[in-house]
């Protein structure tokens, strides 16, 4: 197989087209198309459907660009690597992590790791949603407690646990009387929340008075006294220490565990390397204090 019109036709599904691949990578669109039509021919099979204002991959196509878009990156990856004289960490670190983690943590993260590795480019989109790693060109994700995927290998950095807190202002109710509870979105609908307390397990009847999209907008609505509250720990700690924010109990659920992802079959690169170990130097045991220090030091 001819690795160059391999190339070239990872160039064009990456980019959904001849033209845009052809202005990206300032090469003749013709050139393209005769490398991607030597490749089919090769293959004798269709990797395009062609027609319409995108270029759209064929079944077999997408299955060729999965399989070899990985490689061919790190084939690339390799070449800069030698030709540089080492395995330090350069060239572009595309990372995708979760709102509240990348609105709290992130930005600072990035700063201290883009003065450690200066020939690194980070760019971090913040997202919830699933992301397809090989077709978005990601090289790191990361993801709460996220659905095993047998394409994908990483390790936890981070657990966290939510707790039920509220302003001193807001008064514990009486018997099954429900309290004022602020909540994320549509996320949380049930009627009452079960936690373990100090003195046992309880059950928190509660009546939700606002929704908001984020946790930091939970917590600026909790601390200002709407009602009760389940937050990361880490994110109400300082809070719960300075007695702007009473801990009420433990949410009976399971924990919060913050994954770093990458690929299974493509060989570690050493940007994403030196990011997994900046997490690691970053949060050593990976309690909740520890993110909370981090936040606020």
């Amino acid at each position: 197989m001819n690795l160059i019109a391999l190339a070239d036709f990872n160039l064009v599904a990456r980019h959904g087209g001849f033209g845009k691949a052809a202005r990206a990578a300032s090469r003749p669109k013709a050139t393209l198309s005769r490398r991607v039509a030597e490749l089919e021919a090769s293959l004798d099979l269709r990797l395009f459907e062609r027609g319409g204002h995108r270029l759209k991959l064929t079944e077999e196509g997408q299955a060729l660009y999965e399989r070899t878009g990985a490689l061919l990156a790190d084939l690339e990856e390799s070449t800069a690597e030698i030709s540089a004289g080492g395995q330090r960490p350069r060239g572009r670190l595309r990372i995708s992590a979760p709102l509240l983690f990348s609105h709290v943590a992130l930005g600072k993260l990035a700063a201290e790791f883009a003065l450690k590795y200066p020939e690194v480019r980070v760019e971090v989109t913040t997202e919830d949603r699933p992301v397809h790693m090989v077709e978005e060109t990601y090289d790191l994700v990361i993801r709460v407690n996220p659905a095993p995927q047998e394409s994908l290998v990483g390790r936890v950095f981070m657990r966290d646990r939510l707790v039920v807190v509220a302003s001193p202002s807001v008064p514990r109710p009486a018997g099954d009387d429900a309290v004022p509870a602020v909540v994320r979105g549509q996320e949380d609908m049930r009627d009452s929340w079960d936690v373990t307390t100090t003195t046992g397990p309880a059950s928190i009847a509660v009546q939700p008075v606002i929704r908001l999209s984020s946790m930091l907008m939970v917590r600026d609505a909790v601390r200002a006294g709407a009602g009760v509250a389940c937050l990361p720990l880490s994110l109400a700690s300082r809070d719960i220490a300075d007695g702007r924010l009473l801990h009420w109990g433990t949410l009976d659920a399971p924990e919060i565990a913050l994954w770093t992802l990458y690929p299974s079959r493509r060989f570690l690169s050493a940007r994403v390397s030196a990011f997994v170990a900046h997490l690691k130097e970053a949060f050593p045991n990976g309690t909740p204090d520890e993110l909370a220090a981090y936040i606020d030091p």
